[in-house]
């Protein structure tokens, strides 16, 4: 489990220069074992209206790709 967390870690490191261009962010939190990702969004990317569309259609959808074993993507306050 620690390897495919850090593996995940790597992903997002990916997916971070982009929400960070506009003044977002994105930090792990943890993978559960029901194999659910949980993140916080901070920055501009906290209470966004978009942010729900962000974390979906972009981090959801690039973490799977990138790792088929995760099957969703979830944010945490």
């Amino acid at each position: 489990m620690e390897q495919l967390q850090e593996n995940v870690r790597k992903v997002l490191a990916q997916v971070r220069p982009t929400l960070q261009r506009d003044g977002g962010d994105v930090e792990f939190v943890d993978l559960d074992v029901d194999m659910v990702v949980k993140v916080r969004l901070t920055g501009s990317c906290k209470g966004c209206p978009m942010s729900r569309i962000t974390l979906k259609e972009g981090i959801e959808k690039f973490v799977k790709s990138e790792i088929p074993a995760v099957r969703a993507v979830e944010a945490v306050e």
